[in-house]
């Protein structure tokens, strides 16, 4: 891994970052783009609940049990399933973690985590729009419900308008991408998740990018911001 992107007291651990921000705003291209260049695991909440479902662990079916009744997992569920898996990374490698922490007490959750494996995290990186350009994102995309293929009516528009170039099947708007339900989604995203901003904030780790700019820009500027922080 790249030297600047080695970060502590004597520059000797990897880079923890935490990838924050709302629906829509890119933090998981960002966050692989970084992971790809410089060698680092990329860590989704997601991903982790269902290896350790597929693996059946006790805590996998724990979880699952939650979902399966369309529950929230609970935070300390969360909590010990992410401990679990960030305990199987070699000491001196890299990550990024993209879905957690979801609140506060999630974050106080992983600074615990952290402490206990003698590590700390580098920076949590927020990455910010307005309410109009999410829903201008989220609300243009468009899929074939034949072969999959994604599109957007913007910025990846097909040949043929509602047209899958592929198939010539009748392109479809996933249901959570209306407009009202992505307003809905940035309010719980607005209660919820962005204190886990502030208190990271208070830490004196908290990095702003701003994520309205084209892909490249938004790479360049998070890259930027982690050199100065190391």
């Amino acid at each position: 891994m790249t030297d600047r992107f080695r970060h502590g007291a004597a520059s000797d651990q990897a880079l923890i970052l935490v990838l924050l921000g709302p629906p829509g705003v890119g933090k998981g291209t960002q966050g692989s783009l970084l992971a790809d260049s410089e060698g680092l695991l990329l860590l989704s909440t997601g991903a982790i609940l269902r290896a350790a479902f597929e693996a059946g662990t006790p805590l996998g079916k724990q979880a699952h049990g939650y979902m399966h009744a369309g529950e929230l997992v609970p935070d300390h569920l969360i909590d010990d399933l992410m401990a679990e898996r960030l305990a199987r990374i070699d000491p001196g490698s890299g990550f990024i973690l993209d879905g957690y922490p979801r609140t506060v007490a999630q974050a106080k959750g992983l600074t615990e985590i952290l402490r206990g494996l003698a590590r700390h995290l580098t920076a949590a990186a927020l990455f910010d729009a307005s309410d109009e350009e999410l829903v201008r994102r989220l609300s243009g995309r468009r899929s074939c419900p034949g072969c999959g293929r994604a599109y957007h009516v913007e910025f990846g528009p097909p040949a043929q308008q509602g047209r899958c170039d592929l198939d010539g099947e009748e392109l479809v708007m996933r249901d959570d991408d209306e407009p009202e339900t992505i307003r809905t989604r940035l309010a719980v995203y607005r209660r919820e998740t962005r204190p886990v901003a502030e208190y990271y904030r208070e830490l004196g780790v908290l990095l702003s990018v701003d994520a309205t700019r084209p892909p490249a820009e938004v790479q360049a500027s998070l890259r930027e911001s982690l050199a100065v922080t190391a």
